[in-house]
C-alpha cells in the first residue's frame, strides 16, 4: 500500500548542467525529514527539458543516493504509447520499485484510448505503476470508471490524483477498492483529502517545511485532527505563493535561499520568479526560520 508524503524532485542545475552535488544532498536532507518516496523526473523536475542520458543519470543517481531507504518512482509518460514503453525498458536495468506515469497529453485520447495505453504499460512491465490524472496539464480527464478499470490490474497500485474536481476525488476515495493507493497532487487540498481517505499526497510543497507535511499525515492518522488543522493553518496561505508563477521556479529560489541547492537556475522556457514574488518568500523563509 502507497501512502505517505512523497516529494516529486526538482532538478537542481547550474551552468546549464545537472547540479549532482546539489541532488544527492537534497535527497539525503529529503531521507532524513520522514518522507514516504521519491519522484524523480515529474513535470517539478523540468523532465521535459532533459536528454535521455540525462534522464539516465538521474534514475541512477535517486536510486544510488535512497540506497533501499526510500522506494524510487520515476516519471514515465508521454502521448506516445510505444515510446513510453520503450523509455521502461531501457531505464528498467535501473533498481526503483515503479513509475508515476502521466494521462496522454496534447492527443486528448478517449477514455477506451487511456484505458487501452495503460494496459499496454501494464503488460510490458512488472513494476508498480501509479497513474497520474493532471486534466488542467494534458487536456484529458481520467474518469472515476475507467481508473477503477485499470485498478483491476495487478501493477497499477494507484493513482496521484490532481483532477482538480473535489468532487471527482471524493468519489474516487469513496470507491476506490482495497489496496489501491490514492494520493493527491493537490498541495493546497492535503488536509481535506486527506481528513476525506487520502493514502497520502506527491507534493511539490513538501520540498519546503516537510516536516510539516508528515507531521500532518501522522496527526491525521492518530484521529488528532485539531492538531492536524493546527500545523495545516501556518502552511495554507503559504502554498499558493509557491504556484503563482510556474512550477518548480518558486521552490528552486527557496531550495536555493536554503542553501540546499546551489542555483536557482531553471531551463528554458522557465526563466526565474519576480521579484516581487521573491521577497515575499525570503519574507516567509525568515519567518519560518525563526519559528
Amino acid at each position: 500500500m502507497l501512502s505517505g508524503v512523497w516529494i516529486p524532485l526538482i532538478t537542481p542545475f547550474k551552468d546549464g548542467r545537472i547540479d549532482f552535488a546539489s541532488y544527492r544532498r537534497l535527497i539525503e536532507h529529503y531521507v532524513a525529514h520522514g518522507v514516504s518516496a521519491l519522484f524523480p523526473l515529474g513535470t517539478t523536475g523540468e523532465a521535459p527539458t532533459l536528454d535521455d542520458d540525462e534522464v539516465d543519470e538521474i534514475v541512477a543517481a535517486t536510486v544510488e543516493v535512497a540506497a533501499g531507504r526510500l522506494p524510487t518512482f520515476v516519471g514515465v509518460g508521454g502521448n506516445d504509447t510505444r515510446k513510453v514503453i520503450k523509455t521502461l525498458r531501457r531505464l528498467e536495468r535501473h533498481d526503483f520499485a515503479g513509475i508515476v506515469s502521466v494521462c496522454p497529453y496534447y492527443s486528448r485520447p478517449s477514455q477506451d484510448g487511456m484505458r487501452q495505453h495503460f494496459s499496454a504499460i501494464a503488460d510490458a512491465t512488472d513494476r508498480q505503476i501509479l497513474i497520474y490524472n493532471i486534466p488542467y496539464r494534458t487536456s484529458v480527464n481520467l474518469g472515476n470508471d475507467t481508473l477503477l478499470r485499470l485498478a483491476e490490474r495487478r501493477n497499477i497500485v494507484g493513482v496521484k490524483d490532481s483532477s482538480g474536481s473535489i468532487a471527482q476525488s471524493l468519489e474516487l476515495l469513496a470507491t476506490k477498492p482495497a489496496g489501491f493507493s490514492v494520493l493527491t497532487g493537490e498541495d493546497g487540498l492535503y488536509f481535506t483529502m486527506m481528513c476525506n481517505g487520502a493514502d497520502g499526497g506527491i507534493l511539490a510543497a513538501a520540498h519546503l517545511a516537510t516536516e510539516r507535511f508528515v507531521e500532518i499525515g501522522r496527526l491525521i492518522a492518530a484521529n488528532d485532527l485539531a492538531a492536524a488543522r493546527a500545523t495545516w493553518s501556518s502552511l495554507r496561505s503559504f502554498i499558493p505563493k509557491l504556484f503563482q508563477e510556474a512550477n518548480p521556479m518558486p521552490i528552486k529560489h527557496c531550495l536555493w535561499r536554503q542553501g540546499l541547492i546551489a542555483s536557482p537556475e531553471c531551463r528554458l522556457p522557465l526563466t526565474s520568479i519576480s521579484g516581487g514574488l521573491a521577497q515575499e518568500l525570503d519574507s516567509w523563509l525568515a519567518t519560518a526560520k525563526a519559528a
